[in-house]
């Protein structure tokens, strides 16, 4: 894979997509408002309202702008064309933690998608670099903080 390439599921392209837009049409008119209310309240110098409204303005473009590269470096992926006999990018794997049999689940995703409230792990990460082309039934070792955590994995799905 290519390292400019950003590996998106069709969620995460819509999520960005709805993102961008969201920045572009709505959030900046709000803070184009805010710039020009603060503007009203006069001395720029010593203007706090102007110069947070400023700043986040700055962080809102950067970001705009790091949106719109993703979107033109995105290969898209898709779990439904998959071969679901191996894990990869795009894929849902149920685990098994060995030592504590307790069982977990995760998508396998593109790092700008990675969540681990939302059980969406990168394929960069430790574990998805395991998992990465492993068939049900197989043990992977993760190297962790706390020391080597093995997973079965239980279920490979879309």
């Amino acid at each position: 894979m290519a390292n400019d390439e950003v590996i998106l599921t069709k969620e995460g392209l819509a999520q960005l997509e709805a993102e961008l837009d969201d920045l572009k049409y709505v959030k900046r008119k709000e803070l184009a408002a805010r710039i020009k209310l603060a503007i009203s309240y006069g001395d720029l110098k010593e203007n706090s309202e102007y110069h947070s409204a400023k700043e986040d303005q700055a962080f809102m473009e950067t970001r705009i702008l790091a949106i719109e590269r993703m979107l033109k470096k995105a290969r898209i992926v898709n779990a439904e064309s998959m071969d679901l006999s191996v894990v990869s990018i795009g894929t849902v794997v149920v685990l098994n933690d060995v030592e504590f049999a307790e069982k977990m689940e995760y998508k396998i995703v593109g790092t700008e998608e990675a969540d681990v409230a939302e059980n969406k792990i990168s394929y960069e990460s430790p574990l998805g670099k395991e998992l990465i082309g492993k068939r049900v039934g197989d043990v992977v070792s993760v190297d962790a903080p706390m020391g080597i955590i093995q997973y079965e994995l239980l279920e490979i799905k879309a």
